[in-house]
């Protein structure tokens, strides 16, 4: 599976942005799809995931009220809106896949099986 990341940019405090995350080589209707993001010198951090159908998604608490994750598997794409931004939310934003089986999306990196390559959002103040 190749996972290609994309809408990221510049944008100011309370600005809104919408990744897009486009799967190739197998279809993402059979797995999880999780959006995680790293700012320099800090962890990767989950951000949202939603389930295979699209039918559950979960939030950090940090993004919730302001994050939407969705999908459609029809196009094989993720899509994460962001709005109401602030500086805290730059980073790098990855899209993943995890094909194992959770009883819920799984927030932890390691159980997911592909990644992007990241888009970088920048929010100014």
């Amino acid at each position: 599976v190749q996972l290609q990341a994309s809408g990221g940019g510049l944008v100011q405090v309370g600005g809104s942005l919408r990744l897009s995350c486009a799967a190739s080589g197998r279809t993402v209707a059979s797995s999880d799809m999780g959006w995680f993001r790293q700012a320099p010198g800090m962890q990767r951090e989950f951000v949202a995931g939603i389930n295979r159908s699209g039918g559950s998604s979960y939030y950090a608490a940090y993004v919730k009220g302001r994050f939407t994750i969705s999908r459609d598997n029809t196009k094989n794409m993720v899509y994460l809106q962001m709005n109401s931004l602030k500086p805290e939310d730059t980073a790098v934003y990855y899209c993943a896949a995890d094909y194992g089986f959770h009883a819920i999306v799984s927030r932890t990196p390691r159980d997911y099986d592909y990644w992007g390559q990241g888009t970088l959002v920048t929010v100014s103040s």
